[in-house]
C-alpha cells in the first residue's frame, strides 16, 4: 500500500530529525509530525494507537529497516519445508527477525531448528526482498527479507513450541500461506532458483 509506505517514510524522517535536532522549537515539531504519522498508521493498519506506541522502541539513532531471515529447505523430492504459524494458523518457510549478535546465516539455521526440529547449513543467499515492493499485508515496520537456500544436515521433523506444525509440501500443492511472511510468487521464485541452480541473487 503506497500510502502506508509514504507515511512510514514521514515517520522515519521525523525520527531522524529527533536524533539530530538541537533546539526545542524544532523538537516539538518533529514530535508532532511523528505523532501524526503514528495516528495515520494506526488508522490504515486498523490498530489502536496505544498498541503502535508500545510497538515501536524509542529511536536514538538513524532509523533503518528491520531484517527478516527466511530459509528455503528442500528434500530429495524438491519439496519445500514449511512451518505452520500459531499467530494466524497459516504456513511459511521457517524464519523470523534477525537477532543482534548473530550473523544472518546463524539466525536462519537457528530459526529453522526451533520451528521444525531440523538441522541445516546455509548454501547461499537467494534473494533480498524489499517488503514494500511486494503485495504483503500492511505492517508498521519497513522490512528487508533475506532468503537463504539451506541444506538438511540432520535432526527430526517436529514443530517447535510456538508453531502448530511442520511438513514438506510440493511447490504446486502449497498450503494456505501466511502472506505477511512469504508470498506464493516469492516462494515459487526461490524454489525455481534453487532447483535450476541459478546463481544470481534477486534483490528488491
Amino acid at each position: 500500500m503506497k500510502q502506508l509506505e509514504q507515511i512510514k517514510r514521514i515517520k522515519a524522517l521525523a525520527e531522524t530529525g529527533l536524533v539530530y535536532v538541537e533546539d526545542e522549537y524544532n523538537r516539538e515539531r518533529y514530535e508532532e509530525l511523528k505523532q501524526i504519522a503514528l495516528e495515520l498508521i494506526a488508522s490504515l493498519a486498523d490498530k489502536p494507537l496505544s498498541v503502535l506506541e508500545n510497538f515501536y522502541m524509542p529511536v536514538t539513532d538513524y532509523p533503518t529497516p528491520k531484517v527478516d531471515v527466511r530459509g528455503l529447505v528442500l528434500n530429495e523430492k524438491n519439496q519445500v519445508l514449511m512451518a505452520k504459524e500459531s499467530i494466524d494458523g497459516k504456513w511459511t518457510i521457517p524464519g523470523g527477525w534477525a537477532e543482534v549478535g548473530y550473523p544472518p546465516s546463524t539466525c536462519v539455521t537457528k530459526e529453522i531448528e526451533e520451528e521444525t526440529g531440523l538441522n541445516t547449513s546455509v548454501v547461499r543467499l537467494l534473494a533480498v526482498y524489499d517488503k514494500q515492493s511486494h503485495p504483503h499485508p500492511p505492517q508498521p515496520f519497513y522490512v528487508y527479507k533475506l532468503c537463504f537456500l539451506c541444506q538438511l544436515t540432520g535432526g527430526e521433523l517436529n514443530h517447535g513450541f510456538d508453531m502448530q506444525g511442520a511438513a514438506f509440501f510440493d511447490i504446486d500443492d502449497l498450503p494456505e500461506l501466511s502472506k505477511d511472511r512469504i508470498l506464493e510468487s516469492q516462494l515459487k521464485q526461490l524454489h525455481n532458483m534453487a532447483v535450476e541452480n541459478k546463481t544470481d541473487v534477486y534483490f528488491d
